[in-house]
């Protein structure tokens, strides 16, 4: 598990809020809002304070052995035929369940895209690794999973804004 992300199946929203107040409060959650859930168990919830964490956790990048390498190939190549939209960067052993998802991060077997390098610092390998989570993270409420965070219009930006989602899944169990 990495490090500092908490994984928990919380089937009731008591059982959220009884965790949310013991163990609590986080600076993100995330759960899946489709069924089955990919990459989850169902009701499962992922909490942490480091948003990176929290998605390398989710894509079981240390089980899955995924990493950021260099794609085989590069701008300046114009004999390969590529969409424009790819960077030289390449995630290996790329999670299949998201292959079919659509993200402006990457593509299907996890080629990464002009989104990343436009809010990378340099195209160092760290710095696109770090861009890869925060164009991640913009995109995951698309993939069919809610990413709860700090609002700072609410001025909660301490952690993760979930009173409205708590409110909504309380009025469903009444019906």
């Amino acid at each position: 598990m990495e490090q500092g992300v908490v994984r928990k199946i919380l089937p009731a929203s008591a059982d959220f809020r009884e965790f949310w107040k013991e163990r609590g409060p986080f600076r993100y959650a995330l759960t899946s809002r489709e069924f089955p859930p990919v990459l989850l168990e169902p009701e499962e919830w992922l909490f942490a304070s480091d948003i990176t964490a929290l998605l390398k956790e989710l894509m079981q990048w240390k089980t899955r052995k995924i990493k950021l390498v260099q794609a085989p190939f590069n701008k300046k190549k114009t004999d390969v035929l590529k969409p424009d939209m790819l960077v030289p960067w390449r995630i290996n052993n790329f999670p299949e369940e998201w292959e079919p998802a659509l993200c402006s991060s990457f593509t299907p077997k996890g080629y990464l895209t002009d989104a990343v390098l436009s809010m990378a610092r340099s195209e160092k390998k760290e710095d696109i690794e770090e861009a890869f989570f925060q164009s991640l993270a913009q995109d995951i409420n698309g993939m069919g999973y809610c990413l709860f965070q700090p609002e700072p219009a609410r001025n909660r930006g301490d952690h993760a804004f979930v009173d409205d989602y708590l409110k909504e899944w309380e009025e469903d169990e009444r019906l």
